[in-house]
């Protein structure tokens, strides 16, 4: 799924101009973004969390080469899903 894909489920669910849907997943996602640049967790009920965690410089292999090599700290977005969610694609998808 992508951007446009919730800006047409707007527009065909809800009934709102395509325009105003657009402005409205904009705002969305920026919120998000927002709160994850300011360290914030995101947390969205019956869905998951989303959370900047800092990860410390480590030693890395190249898998092709075995060579070493040092991995920089850097920080990265998490996301763990809600139980909720995760019983529901549990039960959608067939063994």
């Amino acid at each position: 799924m992508t951007k446009a894909d919730l800006v047409s489920l707007l527009f065909e669910r809800v009934g709102l101009p395509k325009a105003e849907a657009h402005s409205i997943v904009e705002l969305v996602l920026n919120n998000i973004k927002d709160s994850l640049l300011a360290g914030e967790v995101v947390k969205i009920s019956g869905f998951g969390t989303f959370q900047v965690r800092k990860k410390s410089a480590r030693i890395g292999r190249n898998p092709r080469t075995k060579q070493e090599v040092e991995i920089t700290p850097r920080k990265v977005v998490t996301f763990k899903a809600s139980e909720q969610l995760k019983d529901m694609v549990e039960k959608t998808i067939a063994p």
